[in-house]
């Protein structure tokens, strides 16, 4: 089998290795590969994997050997699966492997807004702390989550991770999902998106990106907030109107978002998230911890041989 990896890069930087997937073909493996380059590379290939670069319809169709995808993440819209299907090629992604880091950045960007642990870590470097007539200081407020509600808008096995957490923090937490979610945790409120958002001094977005949920946070579901809640968002950068979540930003019609995605990545530089105020955004890296991206890779392992063994797995576009 020839194996083509697209662009290794970001899930094995160096850390990880390659052999398991070494073991199980000729490889060729690229850190990244630019569109105008990804038919030359994937021609002979017989499994190509991808993470963010895209295989449309007429990738797909120019490609004779090809006979499986593999997604290296959980979402694959980057590759057309229609196309794919047509063909008869299975195409398979990346399920669970980053529930736990993803969960615990979610809560890394809140406890930042909550306690602006990094500015204040830099005013004793810069010698605040030196200077001050009081033995402490603060720059701004800081936030006790015990007693808060925490809104979590998709309750999948991520958003089910970061609503246990609010749970232990204390927090009343509400729960918005498509489905009426089985084996509902004591003390957990189904409600609808609106009133999560009226009711919540956090709001956390776990859910998918679908054509009816793109840029679903709007003005008008913002002016819905309380002016002292904190939006996160660790999904998918298309469910915010960014535009307007910067407006409300700015006007303090919502006090903070931590961010994890944008729309485009890398961002273009005149993105308003990019200098809203009150705006924390991390380069989507909740999926990132070495643990997460072993286990992303024992899990391409699996599906391949899934594959090879003729009962495909994690198939996309049955």
């Amino acid at each position: 089998m020839n194996i083509v990896v697209l662009d290794g890069f970001t899930l094995n930087p160096g850390d990880l290795s390659w052999e398991g997937l070494q073991q199980l073909g000729t490889c060729t493996i690229h850190d990244r590969t630019p569109a105008d380059q990804i038919v030359e590379r994937a021609r002979e290939a017989d499994i190509v994997l991808t993470n963010k670069t895209v295989l449309s319809r007429e990738t797909i169709l120019v490609l004779p050997k090809l006979k499986y995808i593999g997604v290296l993440a959980t979402g694959y819209n980057v590759v057309d699966t229609a196309a794919a299907r047509e063909r008869g090629i299975p195409v398979t992604n990346t399920p669970d492997y980053g529930t736990l880091s993803v969960a615990q950045h979610t809560f890394a960007l809140l406890l930042e807004l909550a306690h602006r642990t990094g500015h204040h870590a830099q005013t004793v470097r810069d010698e605040c702390w030196v200077r001050s007539l009081d033995f402490c200081y603060w720059d701004y407020p800081l936030i006790e989550l015990h007693g808060l509600t925490f809104g979590v808008v998709g309750f999948g096995k991520i958003g089910r991770a970061v609503a246990k957490l609010a749970d232990a923090f204390g927090m009343k937490v509400l729960i918005h999902n498509r489905s009426q979610p089985k084996d509902l945790p004591p003390g957990f409120e189904v409600v609808s998106l609106e009133n999560l958002l009226v009711r919540s001094d956090v709001v956390s977005l776990h859910c998918p990106l679908t054509p009816e949920n793109k840029r679903f946070i709007n003005s008008e579901r913002l002016a819905l907030m309380k002016p002292s809640a904190f939006l996160l968002n660790t999904s998918r950068g298309l469910l915010l109107d960014e535009s307007a979540v910067a407006t409300a930003l700015n006007s303090g019609r919502i006090a903070a978002a931590g961010l994890d995605v944008l729309s485009i990545e890398p961002p273009k530089p005149d993105n308003p998230l990019l200098v809203a105020r009150n705006c924390f955004i991390t380069p989507h890296i909740a999926w990132a911890t070495r643990a997460a991206r072993a286990r992303l890779m024992d899990i391409v392992l699996e599906n391949i041989r899934s594959f090879v063994a003729g009962s495909p797995r994690h198939v996309v576009n049955s």
